[in-house]
């Protein structure tokens, strides 16, 4: 089923963190037969700005055939794992 898609995934991963939800959602997607565009925030600006422009409260963010599905928890929930 999921096997041609992609997804396209925002998160943090900075020197000194990164974040465990975005690493979870990356391997659920690519578990899950997903290409992941992955794109990586490394800076506290970098997840600040993007956290603004989109209107979102927290990253990761997860984004399938165009449509903003959330963070791991609403993944887990859109791919019936949660």
């Amino acid at each position: 089923m999921a096997s041609s898609r992609t997804a396209t995934l925002y998160r943090m991963v900075l020197p000194d963190h990164t974040c465990p939800f975005g690493v979870g959602a990356k391997q659920l997607l690519q578990a899950e037969g997903f290409t992941v565009e992955d794109h990586i925030l490394r800076t506290r600006d970098e997840v600040e700005e993007y956290k603004a422009k989109e209107g979102v409260a927290t990253t990761p963010q997860v984004f399938i055939d165009g449509e903003r599905i959330g963070g791991l928890d609403a993944l887990e929930a859109y791919l019936g794992k949660g």
